[in-house]
C-alpha cells in the first residue's frame, strides 16, 4: 500500500477557468457532494483566463506543495473538451491529478514525476455514462475526483497508460551563458506582475538586473526598494524572478505577454 492510499478520506481541490458568474463551479461541487458530502473541497482558483492552459499549469504547479500528501487536485481548463484529448488521473508523490491530458499537469510533473496514470474509461465512476460533450468537469472529472478522494484506487478508474505519453506543454527552458540567463514569461498574475521561468536561486546573493528590450530593470528584494510607478525585478513568493511595477501593472506598462523573452544579467566582479 502506497502512502497515498493510507488515508481513505483525502482533501480535494478545484481549479478551472469557469469564473464565478455562472453556476459551473457550484454544479461541480454538487456532483462531488452527491458522491461524498463529507469531503473537504478547496477552491484554488476559478479565474484562470479562458482556455489558458499555460496559466493553469503554473497555478497548479505553484499550489500543490502547500497541501497534504494524498490531496486530489481536479483541474479543468479544457478547450479540447469532447474531442480526442484523453481524460486522465495521475498519481504522483504528493497526491493525485484529475483532468484533461492537455499539458496543464506538466508543471507539477516536472517537479514530481508521475508514479502511475490511467485514462478515465470506467463510466461507473462518472456522473453519467453519457456525459455532456461540453462539461466533463461536471460529468467526469469532479465525480472521479470525489471517488478518488473517498478511497477508490487509481486502477479502478480506467485503463493504465504510460506516464511518458502524457502531454507536455511547451514552455521554453531558461538557459545560461556566462553572466546572462535567458528565460521567458510563464505567468501573469492578477496584479500584472510578470513571472519568468528563471529560478530565484540563480540570482541569490548576487547583484543583477533584467534586460527587457532596451530597458534595464534593477534586481531588488522588495517593492519598496523603488519609487511608486517604477519597474523592479525581484524574486517573488513563487520562487521565480519576476517583473513588477511598484503600485502599478507591469504587463501594461512594459507591454509584455506570455512567452516573451527576458534576460537576467549577473554583475561580474
Amino acid at each position: 500500500m502506497s502512502k497515498n492510499q493510507q488515508n481513505p478520506q483525502r482533501l480535494l481541490t478545484l481549479l478551472s477557468d469557469f469564473g464565478d458568474r455562472d453556476v459551473y463551479v457550484g454544479v461541480m461541487k454538487g456532483a462531488i457532494a452527491q458522491i461524498n458530502p463529507k469531503l473537504k473541497v478547496i477552491d484554488l482558483t476559478h479565474q484562470i483566463p479562458p482556455q489558458n492552459i499555460a496559466a493553469a499549469r503554473f497555478c497548479l504547479m505553484d499550489a500543490y506543495p502547500y497541501f497534504p500528501v494524498g490531496t486530489v487536485h481536479v483541474a479543468v481548463v479544457d478547450p479540447g473538451v469532447g474531442g480526442q484529448r484523453r481524460a486522465i488521473a495521475v498519481e504522483f508523490a504528493n497526491g493525485y491529478l484529475v483532468g484533461p491530458d492537455n499539458g496543464l499537469f506538466s508543471g507539477v510533473l516536472t517537479h514530481s514525476p508521475a508514479i502511475a496514470a490511467v485514462e478515465l474509461t470506467n463510466p461507473n465512476y462518472w456522473r453519467t455514462p453519457n456525459p455532456s460533450t461540453t462539461f466533463h468537469g461536471r460529468d467526469i472529472f469532479a465525480p472521479v475526483g470525489a471517488h478518488l478522494a473517498s478511497g477508490v484506487s487509481l486502477q479502478q478508474l480506467g485503463t493504465q497508460i504510460n506516464p511518458e505519453s502524457l502531454v507536455k506543454l511547451k514552455i521554453a527552458e531558461c538557459s545560461q551563458s556566462e553572466n546572462i540567463i535567458t528565460g521567458c514569461i510563464q505567468y501573469i498574475d492578477h496584479f500584472g506582475n510578470l513571472v519568468s521561468n528563471i529560478p530565484g536561486t540563480y540570482v541569490q546573493d548576487k547583484s543583477w538586473s533584467v534586460l527587457v528590450g532596451d530597458k534595464i530593470i534593477p534586481g531588488s528584494r522588495t517593492y519598496g526598494d523603488v519609487e511608486i510607478g517604477d519597474a523592479i525585478a525581484l524574486v517573488g513568493s513563487h520562487g521565480w524572478v519576476e517583473l513588477a511595477i511598484n503600485s502599478g501593472n507591469a504587463r501594461s506598462q512594459l507591454q509584455m505577454n506570455l512567452r516573451d523573452t527576458i534576460q537576467v544579467v549577473i554583475e561580474m566582479g
